[in-house]
């Protein structure tokens, strides 16, 4: 009960939060130098087509009275039109957001993973030649661009050993896969749907990898760091003194304390794996929800750019909601 009382005190406190993210980018993306308009139709458009283009769209009223009919789409969850595409942008939205978070979840979980047991495995040999070794590679993993390492895997893994397929998209045509959520993992498994399953999968190898391989170095040293200190407490130096056997010391005491500060990291990784999905998805022709939002930006399509700001600012309260919840039970000493 304490647990749902916490979460339903914080999903309160969303509203707020999303109200000032809401004004913060409805006028942030209308100061900014340039006209949408003259950037979709071009410099050989005249006056009277701009004028007709900018009456449809509605930027033709007064800032205030755009806001509130923006702010009425919100409440009918209408995210407006788009300048670019003249699409809807809700549907567009949900075309793209499932591929993405597919990424950045199987991403960070597998960063997560490899952290836990690197970094437990790294903190028991410390100062060693092992310590060092994975130490070097998280620090190598964390300074490499992701697009640079994405392209060396595509021409390791695909060109070179032919283990993965071509970086053409995320599942092949012949597999006839039925979109529901428009996340092929979970749409494949929910038809049943075998031969697009694995081809989901692999289509997956690569850019979860180099996304896992971006963010993971951060993770490792935390739990590294956590796993030294508690290897040097003196309640582990007194256990291990009474004779308890090894496993029992490391799921009774170094695995469950390594981990306390592992889910707000990871919240943080969360956000900046979104961010890092931009130049990935162009890498892997992903075609998700980074390369759309980059291209609403660069055309100034507000309602593109409100509707992904918007996005990420719900699912960065929904992660950190999570990390709370999660550190609460890892932790005793919290209490939600």
């Amino acid at each position: 009960m304490r647990i749902a009382r916490f979460v339903a005190r914080r999903l309160l406190q969303l509203v707020p939060v999303l109200l000032g993210v809401i004004v913060a980018t409805f006028v942030l993306v209308r100061v900014l130098p340039g006209d949408p308009i003259r950037t979709i139709l071009g410099p050989n458009a005249t006056e009277v087509e701009a004028a007709a283009a900018r009456a449809r769209y509605g930027l033709d009223q007064p800032l205030w009275k755009q806001f509130l009919d923006y702010l009425g789409g919100l409440l009918t969850g209408d995210l407006g039109t788009s300048i670019q595409s003249g699409n809807a942008v809700a549907g567009e939205l949900a075309l793209r957001v499932g591929p993405t978070l597919q990424l950045v979840v199987l991403a960070v979980a597998v960063a997560v993973l490899i952290a836990v047991v690197g970094g437990i495995w790294s903190a028991r040999r410390a100062d060693r030649a092992a310590d060092h070794g994975i130490r070097v590679l998280a620090l190598i993993g964390n300074s490499v661009p992701e697009f640079w390492l994405g392209l060396v895997l595509v021409l390791v893994g695909y060109s070179m050993l032919g283990w993965f397929p071509a970086p053409s998209g995320r599942v092949d045509p012949d597999t006839n896969l039925t979109p529901i959520t428009g996340a092929e993992l979970i749409d494949a498994a929910l038809t049943a749907n075998g031969p697009a399953f694995t081809s989901a999968l692999a289509h997956l190898a690569l850019p979860v990898a180099t996304l896992a391989i971006v963010v993971v170095a951060p993770l490792l040293r935390s739990v590294r760091a956590s796993a030294l200190e508690v290897l040097h407490s003196e309640a582990y130096t007194a256990a291990a003194a009474h004779g308890l056997r090894d496993r029992l010391l490391r799921r009774g005491y170094l695995l469950r304390s390594a981990l306390v500060r592992l889910p707000s990291l990871a919240a943080l990784v969360f956000g900046t794996a979104v961010g890092s999905t931009v130049l990935i998805e162009y890498v892997y022709s992903w075609q998700g929800f980074g390369q759309w939002a980059l291209r609403g930006l660069l055309y100034r399509d507000f309602p593109v750019v409100q509707a992904s700001v918007l996005l990420i600012a719900v699912c960065y309260v929904l992660v950190f909601l999570i990390a709370d919840v999660v550190h609460a039970i890892l932790d005793p000493r919290v209490k939600i």
